[in-house]
């Protein structure tokens, strides 16, 4: 699905963006998303680690 996305359509995602959450906004939300992630990665592996003893 994501492989037919091409660079017009990436700027336009990322305009699309910086209208909506503006300038001041896009830092703390990717900042936000990406401790997600890591939270999600270390509970994956948490559980992985507790099925592997």
């Amino acid at each position: 699905m994501l492989g037919n996305i091409g660079t017009g359509e990436i700027i336009i995602i990322a305009l699309v963006v910086l209208l909506l959450f503006g300038g001041k906004k896009i830092p703390e939300l990717m900042k936000s998303i990406g401790k997600g992630v890591r939270q999600f990665r270390d509970g994956v592996k948490d559980i992985k680690d507790d099925l592997d003893v």
